[in-house]
């Protein structure tokens, strides 16, 4: 596992940190503090969807609206894309399939790594602590990222914030793709999780485009169209437990306490940190308008020894959920 750019030390990789001038930037302030319930019909989320990965899933390589018209596939692009119009407007209209979810935003600052989450503005109390790996290869000219650095730091006086939330395209996925597979009917059995997975994802793009314009309001006149929503032509990032910027799963522990997001949806975390129903999504809001997504990539051992000291892990631990990132040969 030998990584195409040296690695350096923690040490080194924190003292090139994102540099910002704090002093000069005040973080927009959450409008609604707190945790909620939220809903949204499959009506509203349609118009979110974003359909390549749909046709992805059936093996059709083009990107909507174009793979419609395409001279090779488009004609069965077509097809797929009316049974799902159509499964979709049933799903609906019988209320067969229910997307639900839940949100929160926090008083928070950075310590380090990790970002403090307070239980209120006088910010004494921590209620949670969210974790974050950096960056350990050499950069030239770009900062060894983590996502911590776009919360203000607790030494600058900065109030900040954070977000967290997690959707699922319905609770009743399972039963439904089970109903069709006991008709031996594979192709609506793909059908209706491929779509339960569209309108997850489509639930948390509205969903952040909520948090935007009302719950944290820092952008209160957006008005992007589908298309910009999917290029995130946006302010703010919403990384997910998993994936590259942040990609120890555990971490979704702490999103599931902090919303108490199995008594406010019923999903749930397998004990392998994997999301029930597998149409969910779940992450972080980020306000901060630098705020990007990156891949933290292979770290070193210095990092991991340091990252299961704030978890409370063992090395070991950490190395086994790290797997893909370890920059060098566990023992």
């Amino acid at each position: 596992k030998k990584p195409r750019t040296p690695p350096v030390t923690l040490e080194a990789a924190r003292d090139n940190d994102f540099a910002f001038d704090w002093q000069a930037y005040t973080p927009p302030v959450a409008h609604r503090l707190g945790v909620q319930e939220v809903e949204a019909s499959i009506e509203t989320l349609r118009n979110y969807i974003d359909w390549t990965p749909f046709f992805m899933t059936w093996s059709l390589a083009g990107k909507y609206p174009r793979i419609l018209e395409d001279e090779v596939v488009g004609v069965e692009a077509q097809r797929l894309f009316k049974d799902a119009n159509d499964m979709l407007d049933k799903l609906s209209a019988e209320k067969t399939l229910n997307p639900r979810g839940v949100v929160g935003l926090f008083p928070a600052n950075r310590v380090g790594d990790d970002i403090e989450i307070y239980r209120d503005e006088t910010r004494t109390h921590v209620i949670n602590v969210s974790h974050h790996l950096r960056q350990q290869t050499e950069k030239t000219g770009f900062a060894n990222y983590c996502l911590a650095d776009f919360v203000a730091p607790k030494l600058s006086g900065k109030a900040d914030y954070i977000g967290a939330f997690a959707v699922t395209g319905g609770l009743e996925e399972d039963a439904l793709a089970d109903a069709f597979e006991a008709q031996h009917d594979d192709y609506n059995k793909i059908m209706v999780k491929a779509l339960a997975d569209r309108l997850a994802e489509a639930f948390a793009e509205y969903l952040h485009e909520r948090v935007r314009k009302v719950y944290w309001g820092y952008a209160p006149n957006e008005n992007l169209s589908n298309e910009e929503l999917i290029r995130e032509n946006y302010q703010g990032i919403r990384p997910a437990p998993g994936y590259p910027a942040c990609p120890e799963h555990t971490e979704k522990a702490t999103i599931w306490e902090l919303l108490e997001v199995e008594k406010h949806t019923g999903m749930k975390l397998t004990e392998s940190f994997a999301m029930w129903p597998g149409a969910s999504v779940s992450g972080w809001y980020f306000s901060h308008p630098d705020s990007k997504y990156y891949a933290v990539a292979q770290i070193q051992r210095d990092q991991v020894e340091d990252y299961a000291r704030r978890k409370g892990m063992s090395v070991t631990e950490v190395e086994r959920w790290l797997a893909p990132n370890l920059g060098y040969d566990a023992d």
